[in-house]
């Protein structure tokens, strides 16, 4: 990986870091908090590529493994993965991938500007939310010993706000590929 790859991995790791440093807000009912961390998985896959995307997921949670606090509340080591949340939490390696790849299918070939962020939407949304539910629902409801349909049901409540971070995420993305192309590198 050339040294220029390492850095921007370095800094999305950081960026989700520092989103994941935004105080959780906690639901009734379900243990699963509200937070930013999806949004800058979002972002690494829009802005980075299925692979560099992966990656800079891949470091963060690495960086919680190992026990330091970067999880939202300040939590850090291997117990987070084995919770409520773990689910969603490898889900993020995945649905950055997946994102990262949709956008080099659909904004990076878009033509014009509504269609591209169009394109950052419909990615951020499929591989941002559709994938990272895809691991975390199955997860909580199994660490809960809840029925899946239940699981599912529950976490409906956070697509608003996921829906809202699809939306800022290809607005960023779509902004910055203009001024500093890197999805196609």
């Amino acid at each position: 990986m050339k040294s220029n790859n390492t850095v921007l991995v370095a800094l999305f790791a950081a960026l989700i870091v520092v989103l994941s440093l935004m105080p959780p807000i906690p639901l009734p009912g379900i243990p699963v908090p509200i937070t930013l961390q999806t949004l800058g998985a979002m972002l690494a896959g829009a802005m980075l590529g299925p692979l560099r995307g992966a990656l800079a997921c891949l470091l963060y949670l690495a960086l919680a493994a190992v026990g330091l606090p970067v999880l939202p509340g300040g939590r850090g080591g291997l117990g987070a993965f084995f919770g409520p949340t773990g689910g969603f939490l490898v889900g993020m390696v995945a649905g950055a991938f997946v994102t990262g790849w949709l956008a080099r299918q659909l904004a990076a070939r878009a033509t014009g500007a509504w269609m591209r962020w169009a394109g950052y939407v419909t990615a951020c949304v499929i591989g941002g939310i559709a994938v990272v539910y895809a691991f975390g629902v199955p997860w909580l409801a199994a660490v809960t010993k809840m029925e899946l349909s239940k699981a599912a049901t529950a976490v409906a409540v956070f697509l608003p706000g996921d829906l809202i971070k699809a939306v800022v995420a290809a607005w960023v993305a779509s902004r910055v590929e203009r001024v500093w192309p890197l999805l196609g590198r």
